[in-house]
């Protein structure tokens, strides 16, 4: 077997890790290869004998003073304790600096206690360090970020709902009773009254068109469907209103989260505005699935060509919608082939 002594000097300098050994006075009694190198020398007999503090860190990087009296790489000398720290500066033979980790222990020699070194160039690990951090820090301002979207579309999400029911149960209500006391007095006129019946007839005429331009924009604003029945049925009475000829393909679906149900409405419903506003397409088909996440598919005959990072606020808006919920959207829009959206939201249990 051979004996520890005898592999110790190549095991020393076949290490990538600088290791020094100095004596009870801080002397340079030895260096490994990776320890020269470490500091830009070129051999270990320009290091030997000097004081391993003075070589180190004489120097602060300000270019302040570093005493050895405060330096903890040698104490191990004196208390026989182990050291240990990450945050020290070495000097270089050029007068550079680099952030170093480094760990000393005492060693019994033949005239005292000595110590030993071990460092690395610390530089590569606090880059990394500080890209995590970076990595760490993006990923909560992302986070943030959208928790603030997802609160304000939940706040608008509110706000819609709460108008079209005021707008339904307040105006709509007083111009259907208007138009009731219309038909009413109309029928009350006495024969001969054509003047008469001719201007309530222009009148119930107009009541009912503000009945359904009112139904019709607190249908734009939040449509009642969609808090009474959910979202399939609300995007089958999209599909219905669309001047186009749209189908719906739907698993039946379950509840969901208001503010999710009504996202996902807004988004089917801009998918299909930007189909039959652009795509020049004959046919649009809808999709729903209601798994662990709710998958949105609509996808028209159009001319395609549709590319999301250059697209206009639109398609931004529904990626910002989806996104918003954690969700994802994908766009495949071949030149002349159609286009396809697909989004992908996360749906609680």
């Amino acid at each position: 077997m051979t004996p520890i002594g005898a592999v110790l000097p190549r095991i020393l300098k076949s290490v990538p890790q600088a290791i020094w050994v100095v004596d009870p006075e801080g002397c340079i009694l030895y260096v490994n290869p990776a320890g020269v190198a470490a500091l830009g020398y070129d051999d270990e007999s320009e290091l030997r004998g000097r004081q391993s503090h003075d070589v180190l860190h004489a120097y602060r990087p300000d270019g302040s003073l570093f005493p050895a009296s405060e330096c903890r790489m040698l104490a191990p000398a004196g208390t026989g304790e182990p050291e240990h720290g990450d945050d020290e500066w070495f000097m270089r033979r050029d007068g550079s600096f680099f952030p170093a980790s480094w760990w000393a222990a005492p060693i019994d020699l033949p005239d005292g206690r000595g110590v030993v070194y071990s460092f690395f160039d610390a530089t590569e690990v606090r880059e990394l360090e500080r890209a995590r951090r970076e990595r760490d820090a993006e990923r909560i301002r992302a986070d943030e970020s959208r928790a603030a979207q997802r609160r304000i579309m939940e706040s608008v999400e509110a706000v819609h709902r709460r108008t079209a029911r005021d707008l339904h149960d307040g105006a709509q209500q007083r111009l259907v009773s208007l138009l009731i006391g219309l038909r009413l007095a109309k029928e009350l006129l006495p024969d001969g009254e054509s003047a008469a019946a001719e201007l309530l007839g222009h009148s119930i005429a107009d009541a009912q068109t503000a009945i359904d331009e009112l139904r019709e924009l607190a249908w734009g604003i939040y449509p009642s469907v969609l808090t009474l029945k959910g979202l399939a049925a609300a995007v089958e009475d999209l599909a219905t209103r669309c001047p186009i000829p749209a189908v719906v393909d739907s698993d039946g679906g379950r509840p969901l989260p208001s503010a999710v149900e009504s996202n996902a409405y807004f988004v089917v419903a801009e998918a299909v505005t930007n189909a039959v506003k652009h795509a020049r397409a004959s046919r649009i088909d809808i999709s729903l699935e209601f798994g662990e996440a709710l998958r949105i598919r609509v996808a028209d005959d159009g001319v395609g060509g549709v590319d999301l990072t250059t697209a206009g606020s639109g398609l931004t808006g529904l990626a910002d919608r989806v996104a918003a919920f954690d969700g994802t959207l994908t766009v495949e829009s071949p030149p002349g082939g159609g286009t396809t959206i697909l989004a992908l939201i996360p749906v609680p249990a």
